[in-house]
């Protein structure tokens, strides 16, 4: 009796909580709902028998981590490519309806928030996981949990997985910021800020106090519900419960798509969440199969992101940083103000010739803005306004940290301090190995590398792997606890495991980033037979030229960086690549392009498969294609090949190949 009582509760509370939450729709009183919690807490008291971990009483919060467990996505989790302009979009738009022949568009709020992944099971919530860096996330369940809008049962037996933005609303922000002022506590500088520090507490408590929100707005393999399109995968997913966002579009064609986004633009100031841009996706799902990923974006969606705002402040010094390179950056400090929801207080000013081009001086007054709204920048000083007291800007001829000469090279416009052993250099090489793109050691960033340095317990990447043996000097350092020295030193252990290309884009060789560094790791069983290889072998690397290929040979070449691989080697730093290895093969050096639906293989698995059989995947046909595989509705790609006369192999054809 009290089992079917606690249930028919838990139902009532969770169809009012999806008509408060999701509908905005209220259809109790506040104190009707709390007599209903109330009631249900107390039977679960009783009973605790009947406890469920999914139960509407747990999402107050309550439970308390000691870390977060790191959870690899099924499905990468992409990030969007930006465009800024009308004639950026149309460019966009031309390219989709070239490639697929569709033009109908879904636009999206861009709301500013933490990227999550929900994860559901035989009707039940299962995990959230954050973006992390696209392949692996954290099991962030608990906190999640507790917002009241993400359901925690669903009607769907059968496994999915969402996605969407969690987000703290306007009002919650100031609220926060407020009480955090009474205990003089440091302020939130914005509200993405804040969601994010909210669902990385690991006491569940703090989560459940701040009052996050979320919408949804992807669905994972829609076509196994019946959908075919992302409109439809949204439909369904509000027969679900999920909140999706009530303000998307739909629109067809260049004209009806900008329009279409200047009147959501026009309801930025009036939402209570902050959006950075608007989100535009093609709406077929035969069309996205068809036009595919880049290695990071989807190529059939784009954010437009909102014409930066400038503000005007003034700029109070220029001082330099080093980068791990040795390159010189200068900087502005400016009196802080809020752009695009961020207080800021400083700006890159990128090299001598940009300050003297736009004649920027101390105590000026200069515009300031952020490009792509991330990375502020002076846009210009305002001269009308100098009263004689602006002082301007030397450039020095030292550097700052180890006093060594800067050199400013004869074809770059970046200065460089050459002193490998120049500590700001050192603390930006190591800050780069433990990053996420890199080694990926949490725990790691910057300022506790800057103490370590400082402290002489590191100065080499590999000094990093003898800090397990200096616990007790670790402990012995002013902020440096318990449990965040053991997780350190476990995230440093578990480090040791990456794959090659993680451990190449570490070691910070000139030119070689994420990209490069997957193509070297197709290339090379391990880091010996890169290291052994040629200028000429190299720069016949996708993505490797000849520029880049003399700086990986000249790394390789240097005694110091031999010594430094062994000392890895020696520490238990795995250097094999578990990328497949690009083969030898009928299809070696020729341009594919992938074209149409290819059964029970994404266009993605397929372009691989030619990568590692040692072709180079175009997204295009041109007269350089020496082949265009194609399946059903390939669309205008095998019209134009067929029109060039080139080369074309059946979605069966290359399933015969894939047997032998």
């Amino acid at each position: 009796m009290m089992k079917e009582r606690i249930e028919q509760l838990r139902s009532e509370i969770r169809k009012h909580n999806h008509s408060y939450h999701v509908l905005d729709k209220p259809t109790i009183s506040d104190q009707e709902y709390d007599r209903l919690m109330q009631e249900l807490l107390s039977l679960e008291n009783e009973y605790p028998e009947y406890k469920d971990a999914l139960s509407p009483t747990q999402q107050v919060g309550g439970q308390v981590l000691d870390k977060f467990q790191k959870v690899k996505h099924d499905v990468m989790m992409l990030s969007l490519g930006n465009v800024y302009n009308q004639a950026e979009l149309d460019e966009f738009i031309d390219r989709v309806e070239r490639e697929t022949g569709l033009n109908e568009f879904v636009l999206e709020l861009k709301i500013d928030g933490l990227a999550m992944s929900l994860r559901y099971q035989n009707g039940r919530f299962d995990k959230a996981i954050t973006r992390g860096d696209g392949d692996t996330g954290e099991d962030v369940s608990l906190n999640v949990k507790t917002i009241k809008s993400i359901p925690l049962t669903v009607s769907e037996l059968s496994a999915f997985e969402v996605r969407g933005e969690v987000y703290l609303p306007k009002l919650q922000f100031e609220r926060i910021n407020l009480e955090r002022e009474a205990k003089g506590e440091e302020l939130f500088a914005n509200p993405r800020n804040a969601a994010a520090g909210s669902i990385r507490q690991l006491d569940s408590n703090v989560a459940a106090s701040r009052n996050l929100d979320a919408y949804l707005y992807y669905l994972i393999q829609g076509q196994r519900f019946g959908c075919k399109s992302h409109l439809e995968a949204l439909d369904w997913m509000r027969t679900q419960g999920f909140k999706v966002n009530p303000h998307t579009r739909l629109a067809k064609g260049k004209e009806a798509v900008w329009q279409a986004i200047l009147e959501l633009g026009e309801l930025r100031r009036t939402l209570g969440y902050e959006i950075d841009g608007i989100v535009i996706k093609l709406n077929r799902f035969s069309g996205q199969d068809q036009m595919g990923f880049t290695a990071k974006t989807p190529r059939w969606a784009v954010a437009y992101k909102f014409p930066a705002e400038e503000v005007l402040t003034t700029l109070k010094n220029i001082f330099i940083t080093i980068g791990r390179t040795g390159k010189v950056t200068p900087n502005a400090e400016l009196a802080p103000v809020r752009i695009a929801g961020t207080t800021v207080g400083f700006a890159q000013l990128h090299n001598e010739d940009f300050i003297q081009s736009k004649d920027i001086r101390i105590g000026d007054i200069v515009k300031v803005r952020k490009a792509g709204e991330i990375i502020p920048e002076v846009v210009e000083s305002l001269i009308e306004r100098r009263d004689g007291t602006q002082v301007p800007y030397v450039f020095p001829s030292e550097c700052p940290h180890c006093h060594g000469p800067l050199v400013r090279d004869e074809k770059e416009a970046a200065h460089y301090c050459i002193n490998t052993d120049c500590e700001a250099r050192i603390v930006e090489s190591l800050a780069h190995f433990a990053s996420r793109d890199a080694m990926n050691i949490d725990g790691l960033g910057v300022k506790t590398v800057e103490t370590l340095v400082q402290a002489k317990m590191i100065k080499t990447i590999a000094d990093i792997y003898t800090l397990k043996e200096k616990r007790n000097e670790l402990l012995a350092l002013q902020g440096f606890k318990e449990k965040s020295v053991d997780g350190l030193i476990q995230a440093i252990e578990t480090s040791k495991s990456n794959s090659m290309e993680r451990l190449i884009t570490g070691l910070g060789i000139r030119q070689v980033g994420e990209k490069a560094a997957r193509s070297l790791a197709s290339s090379y069983a391990n880091i010996d037979a890169l290291s052994q290889s040629s200028e000429e072998e190299l720069s016949s690397i996708r993505d490797i030229g000849k520029i880049t290929a003399s700086f990986i040979t000249g790394y390789f070449n240097e005694e110091h960086n031999q010594h430094l691989i062994q000392r890895l080697k020696d520490a238990g730093v795995q250097m094999e690549s578990r990328l497949p290895q690009i083969e030898s093969s009928a299809f070696s050096d020729l341009t594919v392009v992938v074209t149409g639906s290819i059964p029970n293989h994404t266009r993605e698995q397929v372009e691989e498969w030619f990568r590692i059989k040692g072709a180079k995947v175009s997204s295009s046909v041109s007269k350089k294609t020496d082949l265009v595989v194609y399946g059903d509705a390939a669309g205008s790609k095998l019209k134009k090949a067929q029109e060039l006369g080139l080369r074309t192999m059946t979605a069966e054809e290359w399933l015969k190949e894939l047997e032998t």
